[in-house]
């Protein structure tokens, strides 16, 4: 693999701008190796002409040719360049790269690859100071928090040491060293701790008094030592602790009491501090991963670009830059290195109970491994669908059963039945085409979802294996049903064969809530989580999961009406004749009209929560888009059941607003495009896909299915096609729909964070303290 490749697959995307530009200086390169061909052919002139030569002298202007620079003494006739730090008026100083061959051929091009060459490396040393101050100072937030949760386990876990010292007040030494009365950082505690560990194994016989005295404190040795230095206690009183869990009862109490609380000082409480604190350690520990990771991946970008320069010139400049590179802040900065080992011994000594392998863990994330029997499975489950698909087609033309008595019975009574699993592997299948495109287009899902890549996350092969293996049941069920429905030697058997399909939601749903560790156990209760969340809004805080579940949920309507026939079917008809009285019963009606606007309710009472929360006219403007589609809902809803003139223009009226407004929104704010002042006309700025005809496709797909509406409403019922069936294909076209808006609406998302260098998932932390108390 080429270095330019691997270096875009090593960045961190929500920060690509970030990085060095090594394609554009590559292309200066090969400007330079273009001429070299062309002068060596004598097929031009030396002297550019034209656009070049006023690009050049721009960049000429600006590269410092001009300037008053601090010129090495060693200045001789081997050095190529000269690189100085020039002082900037908001800057610390930027370095500025002298090339003092310009009066050769390639010194043109040359002057504007070292003057892009300066630009780039500005930018990044930029950015990384900016970042390393971001996490210097959440650093010190993280090291109050951690003396907070140790002077909170001290409380509770050792209260006679508390009692013992109180007469010589918290945080105040104990007798035998007077001199020293202030308290060892929590993280340079550890960090000189695991130092006198590793000094004390090396020399068996020695006795190091510091490190004994820790260790008595950790094993609840009620004697402490002469001279040992407790944290200071007293903080503790000025804080507060935010470790409750949000549930809809801690939800309506922070409305009228507030959101933090006094410390009651129980284990309960102390174990959802330390819960917390290891998520928020665990997120800085990677967020100081990938900004290491940032630094060695520029570095090394320079010294490449460097090497590609000398190569094309034969030129010896490479060696003064990258001395110069070394000698950087980027290059010689050793604080993200530090924070590294430290919060890695925190989490060891405090979070892991001193065991290096169990904290290792919880600080490396796991490397996600691609196992060969997923694509095993996939592929015997596809075929075998493939095969019961052809064995339906083939059992239903042979037999004739479309023109026999019973099919207008099977359709009003057995089919909707099997429609529901239709449109679960339908969106599944669609879900893992997403997945597939987010990963060839390098956009960071597992971010926005807000789930670990290695843990929680299916790929497109895990997510197409279960749509298949569904989909395998599902035929099979039908393909039996409906050879023991035409077998005479079944017919006695009329019962089981028409408990198949309730047979298989049965196991479908004990599957789904199976609480054991198998078929992906942690993304089954993702999803379980997010969809009680919705239940319950607006009591939870929204997120990005829980609003994009929401709205796949308003488009599988459908589904939710076929779990609803379910239950009549079953509890109310009589299912051994295939016959039902849904359709007449009040209740099933009631439901019927309520469980249509289930979803957009549940988006409708987000868009409160986040207006509450957030403010922003953006929200309310959206609530009402959602409560639009609830009227539309149920004005088709009305219509579908009583039909009548009236019923149906409201039904058409609010169905007419509700698109545009759906349409409008989903173009321009869920997608972000048709902006004004865009460089790609009526698009945006910033696009993943290369080809603009698949936005312009997108956009027109999408308005011609969001009217499909129409056909409920225009009663427009084909011949060759049963109604049950209409509805299935109407349903299964919104399904599409929103497979399709799925990409784009992820996609604007990624871009959103890219613009903000938004790479991280913010993480509540435990304890709340004042500041001025504390200090």
């Amino acid at each position: 693999m080429k270095f330019g490749k691997e270096f875009a697959s090593q960045m961190v995307q929500e920060w690509q701008q970030a990085y060095m530009d090594y394609n554009h200086l590559k292309r200066l390169l090969k400007d330079i190796l273009k001429f070299q061909n062309r002068n060596a052919s004598g097929s031009v002139s030396v002297t550019p002409t034209g656009t070049l030569r006023r690009r050049l002298s721009y960049y000429r202007a600006f590269s410092g040719l001009t300037s008053r620079r601090r010129v090495s003494p060693k200045n001789n006739e081997d050095e190529i360049i000269l690189v100085s730090t020039m002082q900037q008026q908001q800057e610390e100083g930027s370095e500025q790269t002298m090339f003092l061959k310009s009066s050769e051929e390639l010194g043109e091009y040359e002057l504007v690859f070292f003057s892009r060459l300066d630009d780039e490396f500005n930018k990044v040393v930029k950015f990384y100071k900016e970042k390393v101050a971001e996490v210097k100072t959440e650093a010190e937030e993280m090291s109050k928090q951690m003396g907070a949760l140790i002077a909170l386990r001290i409380k509770v876990d050792n209260p006679l040491i508390v009692s013992n010292n109180k007469a010589s007040s918290p945080g105040s030494v104990v007798p035998g060293k007077q001199g020293r009365s202030d308290h060892m950082d929590p993280i340079e505690e550890v960090e000189m701790s695991s130092e006198g560990v590793s000094k004390d194994e090396k020399r068996p016989g020695s006795e190091s008094k510091r490190y004994h005295q820790r260790r008595m404190l950790e094993q609840s040795n009620l004697n402490v030592a002469e001279g040992f230095v407790l944290p200071k206690l007293e903080v503790l009183n000025h804080t507060k602790i935010n470790a409750q869990p949000e549930t809809p009862v801690s939800t309506l109490k922070n409305v009228f009491v507030g959101s933090k609380s006094d410390l009651s000082f129980s284990k309960e409480e102390l174990k959802k501090a330390e819960e917390k604190m290891k998520r928020a350690l665990v997120e800085f520990h990677q967020k100081l991963r990938l900004l290491k990771s940032y630094c060695s991946l520029n570095l090394l970008a320079f010294s490449k670009i460097m090497k590609k320069h000398d190569k094309i010139t034969s030129r010896n400049a490479s060696k003064s830059y990258l001395e110069m590179v070394e000698r950087s802040y980027l290059g010689k900065s050793d604080e993200i290195t530090i924070l590294i080992e430290r919060v890695e011994a925190t989490v060891i000594k405090h979070l892991a109970n001193g065991n290096r392998r169990e904290g290792m863990k919880l600080c490396r994330p796991q490397v996600k491994k691609e196992r060969h029997m997923v694509t095993f499975f996939l592929g015997l489950f596809s075929g075998c669908s493939i095969a019961l698909v052809a064995g339906i087609i083939v059992s239903t033309h042979a037999r004739n059963l479309l023109n026999r008595e019973g099919s207008r019975q099977y359709m009003d009574n057995i089919f909707p039945l099997y429609s529901l699993f239709g449109f679960i592997v339908l969106h599944m299948v669609l879900y893992s085409l997403n997945i597939y495109l987010w990963r060839r287009f390098r956009v960071n899902y597992p971010f926005i979802f807000g789930y670990n890549e290695g843990k929680e996350s299916m790929g497109y092969r895990e997510v197409l294996l279960c749509a298949s293996g569904l989909s395998v049941l599902t035929l099979a069920a039908v393909l039996s049903s409906l050879d023991m429905d035409m077998d005479p030697r079944t017919r006695s058997y009329k019962t089981v064969t028409e408990l198949v399909p309730l047979g298989l939601v049965i196991a479908v749903l004990l599957t789904f809530l199976c609480p054991f560790n198998i078929i992906y156990r942690s993304s089954r209760f993702f999803i379980i989580k997010c969809s009680w969340h919705c239940l319950c809004a607006p009591l939870y805080k929204v997120t990005f999961p829980d609003n994009f579940l929401a709205d796949q949920f308003s488009s599988q309507v459908q589904a939710f009406r076929s779990l609803e026939f379910y239950v009549c079917y079953y509890g109310w008809g009589d299912f051994r004749r295939r016959s039902n009285n849904c359709q007449t019963n009040h209740t099933y009606k009631v439901f019927y009209f309520i469980i249509a606007a289930v979803p957009s309710w549940a988006r409708f009472l987000q868009c409160l929560r986040r207006w509450f929360e957030e403010g922003g006219s953006m929200h309310v403007f959206n609530g009402l888009r959602y409560f639009s589609t609830i009227f539309a809902v149920h004005m088709r809803t009305v219509y579908d059941l009583r039909r009548g003139m009236l019923w149906k223009i409201m039904a058409a009226a609010s169905s007419g607003v509700a698109t545009i407004s759906n349409t409008y929104w989903d173009i321009v704010i869920d997608w972000g495009l048709l902006q004004r002042n865009s460089k790609n006309p009526f698009l945006r700025d910033k696009l993943l896909i290369s080809n603009k005809n698949i936005y312009f496709a997108a956009m027109v797909t999408n308005i011609l299915l969001r009217l499909v509406w129409m056909q409920l409403v225009l009663d427009f019922q084909p011949p060759f096609l049963h109604r049950k069936a209409l509805v299935a294909v109407v349903a299964c076209l919104e399904i599409l729909r929103r497979g399709i808006w799925n990409f784009f609406r992820l996609e604007n998302e990624h871009l959103n964070n890219v613009g903000k260098f938004r790479a991280f998932n913010s993480v509540p932390l435990p304890f709340y303290y004042d500041e001025d108390k504390t200090t």
